[in-house]
Parts: C-alpha cells; structure tokens; sequence
C-alpha cells in the first residue's frame, strides 16, 4: 500500500512550498504559502525539522518537530505538528512518520518524545494512546492579545 512513499527531510524554500497544501490542513489559518515558508526558515534555525512522506514526489504527509531541551525531560523531542492528507488517511502514514520521528529521538540518545493535541480533538487522542503515548497533564496557554 506504501510502496512508493519515500520520508524525506525538507530544508529549502522550495521544500516548504511544496509542504505547504498538506500543513493547511492541520493548521487552516495558515493562508500565505511564502509567510509559511519564512516561518518554517525561521523555526529551523531553533532546532525545527520538517519530515514528509511522500509519494511519487507528492508531499502526503508531514511531521514537524523539534530538538529542544528543559528541566522536566532534559533533551526530547517535541512534535509540533503531524498530518496525514485527508484523502490518504488510514494508510498508516501517520504512524510511520512517527515511527520515524521515535527513530531519530533514540539515535540522538534522547529518552523522550513529547507532543499536545487538542481537547477537542477525540480521533487524534485514540491515535496517540494506539502508539503508546500518555497524556501526562494538561496544556494550558493564554492569549494575551486582547
């Protein structure tokens, strides 16, 4: 079913353009494919990397994560995004890209791998306890925009 799927780190511009479709629909209001492509640039440059599958060159699927370190984990990965085009789910991609992800966390000799999801989000939280991750707390975040 995944025969022709390659997993490949994006770093250039063009990379980040061509990811740009599928990461929308993680994260709709993502509207500018350039602004996204900057922001991407510049998230790289404090350890975030862009992994996608893809399939007769066409990015399917994407994860999105970070080398990062603190006092609760010490250094970990943290996967900030993780999406699977909406027409090609329950092929198992999601999985193996984090499966990949997992690979790249033991290799660095890092214990853990970190990520949040939405309350609201059932479907991904039944996903994440299938892989063998456990919610430790709760995310708590404020908008200090107004």
């Amino acid at each position: 079913m995944n025969d022709h799927v390659e997993f490949v780190q994006m770093e250039t511009k063009a990379d980040y353009l061509e990811c740009f479709a599928v990461m929308q629909q993680l994260r709709p209001h993502l509207t500018d494919a350039p602004a996204f492509a900057a922001q991407i640039r510049r998230q790289q440059q404090n350890g975030y990397r862009l992994l996608a599958a893809r399939e007769h060159g066409t990015v399917i699927g994407l994860a999105g994560y970070r080398l990062t370190e603190n006092t609760l984990y010490g250094r970990y990965i943290y996967v900030d995004d993780l999406v699977v085009d909406a027409a090609l789910q329950r092929r198992r991609l999601g999985e193996q890209l984090l499966d990949r992800v997992r690979e790249e966390t033991r290799a660095r000799g890092y214990r853990f791998l970190v990520l949040d999801t939405g309350m609201h989000m059932a479907l991904a939280q039944r996903f994440y306890f299938r892989q063998g991750l456990l919610p430790l707390g709760m995310h708590f975040s404020q908008d200090l925009s107004q």
